[in-house]
């Protein structure tokens, strides 16, 4: 399953604090639509450094599906921001 929101939270002592939510399935819109060069620039990567294409693709699509569930939190000088991908 792909990340469809990411939810960025943060919080200040002195303030309310904000939410963001960002849809990030309308990030795959352009993303199908430049994948035939998305695709070549990856095969040219993986061709120069001697990567087999099908294991970068594999490793990629590991990483983009098992995003959803991610949390990061950072806390610094009083302020607090946490990103989670829902």
């Amino acid at each position: 399953m792909t990340p469809n929101f990411a939810i960025v939270h943060i919080q200040h002592p002195r303030s309310r604090g904000y939410r963001l939510w960002i849809p990030l399935f309308l990030l795959w819109i352009p993303a199908i639509l430049l994948s035939p060069v998305i695709f070549l620039v990856l095969f040219g990567l993986c061709l120069a450094g001697h990567v087999s294409p099908w294991n970068a693709i594999k490793t990629l699509w590991a990483i983009l599906s098992n995003m959803p569930g991610t949390d990061v939190s950072v806390l610094a000088k009083h302020k607090h921001v946490l990103v989670r991908i829902l």
